[in-house]
């Protein structure tokens, strides 16, 4: 069994907020032993210097979308969810399997050059999962050298079927057209993911399968207890966007009679499997379900704020129990992949809450969230600790960077300042995938002339669709305004009388 033994280096503890100088021996993939400097390690390990390094546990993303690589710069300026919905077909249409492949080695290139080794990747097709797609996301996360939960995001509901009102609130003109915009039979979708699960060809302790019926509103009930019993049967995670913008909380009232988060859990789909990325327009009693059933949540304040749909509960969520990750969401709606720049938005958006500062979310409980908070819903319980029997996960900071000079205080200067430039070499499973900032796996200027020739291709396959999608984003829109500004008894948000 391979052994490494890395010296010289600081080790970062995220609980106490140390980094202290500190030996680390790896075995097989594995710390076996955080010790004192020059501690005894064995004659065959291979040694590495840390010297002016800080080691810290790899970021895990607690919900991210790979489709998103190929689709930076797509987004507008000032876009809602449901107008990029709206786009989504355009953003993400005539896909070759190769083009999901290149899509996820970018996002994943990107993670991994800021610190992130682990993701939970829903990864949408139209109309339907693939089991080429799914295996296209899972083997770019293989090549570049990632841990991920690779999910099918799916739906047999349309944007126009799932929200009630909005068909009738578009102009006579485009109603036909948007009729033909219909979601498949929910049993396609199952009988796909049904065989993913089965012929599943990855080592599970790397990237493992899970599903995600996309939205509640944009899936019937028989399609979420399919999603329910496949999810059981098969022993995998199922991850839903829950209550992300205050239009889906209030239609959800409208159409169930109770909340989104309530109607869930009637299905019998809460429990330690089950996931709510976002988790914004949420009351008490919902975190409350979510927590009692073992749940967790994921927090995304850039994408959050990126499409303006509010701030989550974090505090709450964390007092009542709630299991909380942090994630990054997709390129095409943060902009990036950058879980350090998240995890600092998780703790400073949590100081516009109120005045009381012991409600703030602290520097270590941002980073729990970032590492193993997210690792968590993931399903892996030996990564985001550099700890013993913990996986060799390991990210390098160089203290030479201007980010730790001074250097005082380690877990405040990583928490509030680090963007990911510090990153020197990033370690998963106790192999380099990052060294001295170049990438060890994939060749990266290769993956850059692939990417950029894929999304000429595809912009131009797809302007019809684009051209479209513009036609109708206003009207979208203007129903979303309308729908949020409908009474509710939780507020997300600053209003402009906040301003006044």
């Amino acid at each position: 069994m391979k052994h490494i033994v890395i010296r010289h280096g600081r080790v970062l503890d995220i609980e106490t907020g140390r980094a202290d100088f500190a030996d680390v021996l790896i075995e097989g993939g594995t710390i076996k032993t955080i010790g004192a400097a020059d501690m005894a390690a064995p004659q065959d390990a291979e040694v590495i210097d840390a010297a002016d390094r800080l080691l810290m546990p790899g970021l895990v993303n607690g919900h991210t979308h790979a489709h998103g690589g190929l689709g930076k710069g797509l987004v507008g300026d000032r876009v809602p969810l449901e107008v990029f919905l709206s786009t989504s077909m355009a953003m993400n249409g005539r896909r070759s399997a190769e083009d999901k492949y290149l899509s996820a080695a970018v996002s994943a290139v990107e993670m991994v050059r800021r610190g992130c080794t682990a993701a939970y990747d829903l990864v949408v097709e139209f109309p339907l999962p693939s089991v080429e797609g799914i295996e296209s996301v899972a083997q770019a996360y293989h090549d570049v050298g990632m841990r991920a939960v690779v999910a099918p995001m799916m739906a047999d509901r349309s944007l126009y079927q799932a929200l009630p009102g909005l068909m009738e609130a578009m102009p006579d003109r485009l109603v036909d057209d948007l009729r033909r915009i219909v979601g498949e039979p929910y049993q396609a979708s199952v009988e796909v993911c049904r065989t993913i699960l089965r012929g599943w060809r990855h080592d599970r302790g790397r990237i493992r399968p899970a599903l995600a019926p996309t939205i509640p509103l944009h899936c019937s009930d028989e399609f979420w207890l399919a999603c329910r019993d496949l999810a059981r049967d098969h022993d995998v995670r199922l991850q839903t966007h829950l209550g992300e913008t205050k239009m889906q909380a209030v239609l959800g009232l409208k159409k169930y009679g109770k909340s989104l988060t309530a109607h869930l859990s009637e299905l019998g789909l809460l429990g330690e499997r089950f996931s709510a990325a976002h988790a914004i327009w949420i009351d008490r009693d919902d975190i409350k379900r979510l927590a009692d059933a073992g749940c967790g949540a994921i927090h995304n304040p850039a994408s959050n704020l990126r499409i303006g749909s509010g701030v989550a509960p974090v505090r709450n969520m964390l007092a009542a129990g709630l299991r909380v990750g942090i994630g990054t969401d997709a390129t095409n709606t943060s902009d990036g992949q950058n879980m350090f720049e998240v995890t600092r938005l998780a703790a400073f958006l949590s100081r516009i809450a109120g005045p009381d500062y012991q409600r703030w979310l602290s520097a270590e409980e941002a980073m729990l969230m970032a590492t193993t908070g997210s690792a968590g819903i993931l399903g892996f319980s030996d990564i985001g600790r550099l700890a013993t029997g913990y996986k060799a996960d390991i990210v390098f900071l160089d203290l030479g960077h201007i980010t730790y000079v001074p250097l005082r205080a380690p877990l405040l200067q990583v928490a509030f300042a680090e963007s990911g430039a510090a990153v020197d070499s990033v370690m998963i499973d106790g192999a380099f995938v990052l060294r001295a900032g170049r990438l060890l796996t994939i060749d990266e200027p290769k993956l850059r002339r692939e990417a950029q020739a894929a999304a000429q291709r595809l912009d131009a396959e797809n302007a019809a669709s684009f051209a479209f999608a513009r036609g109708i984003a206003d009207f979208v829109g203007a129903f979303c305004i309308g729908q949020a500004h409908a009474p509710y008894h939780v507020h997300r948000r600053l209003e402009e009388s906040a301003y006044n």
